[in-house]
C-alpha cells in the first residue's frame, strides 16, 4: 500500500498549455461576442430588474471558451 501522506502526486497548477494559434482564435471570438453578450446583458437586465447576473466580459468570455474548443475539434 502506498503512503500518499508523505508524497502526493503533483498537479499541474498551470492548465493546458494553449498554442499561439488557439490565443488568436480565442481573442477574435471574444471580440466578436463582446457586443452580443452587452445587448443580452442589459436585455436581462432590463428584465428581471437586477444587477445580480454575470456580466457582459464574462458572457463574451464563456462564449469564446465553448467556441474556440469546439473550432479546434474539427
Amino acid at each position: 500500500m502506498t503512503d500518499m501522506t508523505s508524497n502526493p502526486p503533483q498537479r499541474n497548477h498551470h492548465g493546458r498549455r494553449r498554442s499561439l494559434e488557439f490565443k488568436v482564435y480565442f481573442a477574435t471570438i471574444f471580440i466578436v461576442a463582446l457586443p452580443f453578450a452587452t445587448i443580452s446583458y442589459l436585455r436581462d437586465v432590463g428584465a428581471l430588474r437586477t444587477l445580480n447576473l454575470r456580466g457582459p466580459l464574462a458572457r463574451a468570455w464563456s462564449e469564446a471558451d465553448r467556441t474556440t474548443p469546439f473550432i479546434f475539434s474539427a
